[in-house]
């Protein structure tokens, strides 16, 4: 079975704490307010250029909220940087209580219930708006942008952007990017009719909060009464493993593959999943091997905007999941092949 755990959440890390948050029906006649500046025209780049650069130092405290179709929860988070490393802290607020510490691609999940403690590296992919940039710098070949005004959230003053994909393959966005800072305050994810399915936000937030890296630091060591469980996870190539996609999905790259289990175990026999991205949207691949005793149904599910597909492919079981559209899941699942 495939966890958040086994290899380290495939989805945003915004997520994992998802929490309601109830949609302002003014967003369409969203404008700058009297006194406020419009910000320069940028193109997409450069706005994702700033979103990344804001994510990545600047110190904050803020109570983190998202709604992915029933699924409704809500998170506090600490961060903070030094400018060669930051750290950050998330405490669940609702569900099963979970406080997660990173230092950089180092994370550690306490679950006080069980006294378990995961520790993972996360480096498959970056968290929005901390996006992977794709080779060749290609996302404006499949997205595009433009500035709808200005909005508050959490009480900060915010530039709201439309992120328009080119084709059908991925969803949109409309991002609220604080104005001093460039930090994301709020994101919602688009269908093709423009309709909101899923959407996050700081429902308050301090930003140059004094958050300390020592502070969290010590919190990550005091591991005491917790068993420490540590996924044995390979890094691997899709090819190594005897898979390839026999034709590429437009603007989608293959990021990174991992194993897990026994790196020795022959090509093709341990569970693997394969990441890719279009610089925004992220699909994962979970191939592992058939097995008939195990009660599964190939079919088609969603949440929000998270799509998956599963289905046979041979004599193993394929796990498409992104939160792309269904016909670009199918697309993956009618390339991947066998090479041996």
């Amino acid at each position: 079975m495939w966890t958040q755990q086994a290899f380290g959440g495939w989805r945003p890390w915004a997520l994992a704490v998802c929490a309601l948050m109830a949609l302002d029906p003014g967003w369409a006649q969203t404008t700058a307010p009297a006194g406020t500046t419009a910000a320069p025209a940028q193109s997409l780049n450069q706005w994702l250029d700033r979103l990344q650069d804001a994510s990545r130092r600047r110190a904050y405290i803020g109570t983190f909220v998202v709604s992915a179709g029933s699924a409704m929860a809500a998170s506090k988070i600490w961060h903070v940087c030094d400018g060669t490393q930051q750290m950050e802290r998330i405490d669940s607020l609702t569900g099963t209580a979970r406080t997660t510490l990173r230092r950089n691609d180092e994370v550690l999940t306490f679950v006080p219930e069980s006294r378990v403690a995961w520790a993972e590296k996360r480096d498959a992919l970056r968290p929005f708006p901390d996006q992977i940039k794709t080779p060749g710098n290609a996302i404006e070949e499949y997205y595009s942008v433009r500035l709808l005004g200005v909005d508050r959230v959490a009480g900060v003053d915010a530039d709201v952007l439309q992120i328009l994909p080119r084709d059908t393959l991925r969803f949109g966005y409309r991002v609220w990017s604080e104005k001093q800072t460039g930090l994301a305050v709020k994101m919602q994810t688009l269908d093709g009719q423009g309709q909101v399915i899923e959407q996050m936000a700081f429902s308050e937030l301090q930003l140059d909060a004094p958050v300390k890296m020592e502070t969290l630091s010590r919190q990550m060591a005091k591991t005491e009464g917790y068993k420490i469980l540590r996924p044995r996870l390979n890094k691997t190539t899709a090819d190594a493993q005897g898979w390839r996609l026999r034709q590429e999905v437009p603007g989608f790259l293959g990021m990174a593959a991992h194993t897990r289990g026994d790196p020795a175990a022959p090509a093709g026999s341990l569970p693997m999943q394969w990441v890719f991205s279009d610089g925004l949207s992220s699909v994962s691949l979970f191939v592992e091997p058939f097995d008939a005793q195990r009660h599964r149904q190939e079919g088609h599910s969603v949440m929000g905007a998270t799509h998956t597909l599963t289905r046979r492919v041979g004599e193993h079981w394929l796990t498409a999941m992104g939160e792309v559209p269904p016909a670009t899941l199918r697309q993956f699942a009618q390339s991947l092949e066998r090479l041996r």
